[in-house]
């Protein structure tokens, strides 16, 4: 049966036009009257830029997936004020919306597989899109977070994270764990080659280069698949 492969990008809200309670709330952790003013704008400066990866105070500005077997898949993408025509390229669609639209539309392909592969996952991308498909009021159609572990999942959806896997269910070193790190030890291009990162995201997104959010997305769906071949190859029993 197919896999479905999937990444998500994600950008922070505005901090500054935050309530004062929820400004408190993330900032309390930071002893203002034990440091300098410098080092406090530094970790002032580390909160705001770390919005973005919680659903909570952070959104999703684009979401890839890439059916396996077939090669072919989509990027679903914010791209507000910007007039952009629908564009395919190396297989893969790039269709805007809002962000309720690209949940919608990610939640439409999923319903159709019953395998999925991911690079962190569990830990990043699957509870992202199925809390802020709920601030939505959309209803995810499958736990995407059902079990850690390969043989305790459920039937219908078996989810392949390959951090788990490739770090034996965090066996391994912790530090240095990302998805270049994996495609630089084994090979494979990494989307980092290019130049941009996920910590490029909410530049790109405030610069309204929502196409080049886009792209590096579809990248890192390819990396991902080729990462899974590796691992099915190599590592797999």
């Amino acid at each position: 049966m197919s896999k479905l492969i999937f990444d998500i990008e994600t950008v922070g809200e505005n901090f500054d036009v935050l309530d004062d309670q929820t400004k408190n709330l993330l900032t309390r952790w930071i002893d203002k009257e034990g440091m300098s003013e410098e080092v406090y704008q530094e970790k002032l400066k580390e909160v705001k830029e770390g919005l973005g990866l919680s659903p909570l105070t952070g959104q999703i500005v684009a979401i890839g997936v890439l059916d396996y077997e077939k090669k072919k898949g989509g990027v679903y993408f914010q791209a507000s004020g910007a007039d952009l025509a629908e564009k395919q390229a190396d297989g893969i669609n790039y269709v805007a919306g809002s962000e309720k639209e690209i949940l919608e539309k990610f939640w439409g392909v999923v319903a159709r597989y019953s395998e999925f592969v991911s690079f962190n996952g569990r830990g990043f991308d699957a509870p992202y899109l199925m809390l802020r498909s709920a601030v939505h009021k959309i209803k995810p159609v499958k736990d995407l977070m059902s079990n850690r572990y390969l043989n305790s999942q459920k039937f219908d959806c078996k989810h392949y994270d390959l951090m788990d896997l490739l770090s034996f269910y965090g066996v391994t070193q912790n530090r240095g764990r990302g998805l270049h790190m994996y495609c630089r030890a084994f090979g494979i291009k990494s989307p980092k080659e290019d130049g941009h990162s996920g910590e490029d995201v909410g530049r790109l997104f405030a610069e309204k280069k929502f196409m080049e959010i886009a792209e590096y997305n579809a990248k890192d769906l390819f990396a991902t698949r080729d990462l899974y071949e590796y691992w099915e190859k190599y590592l797999r029993f």
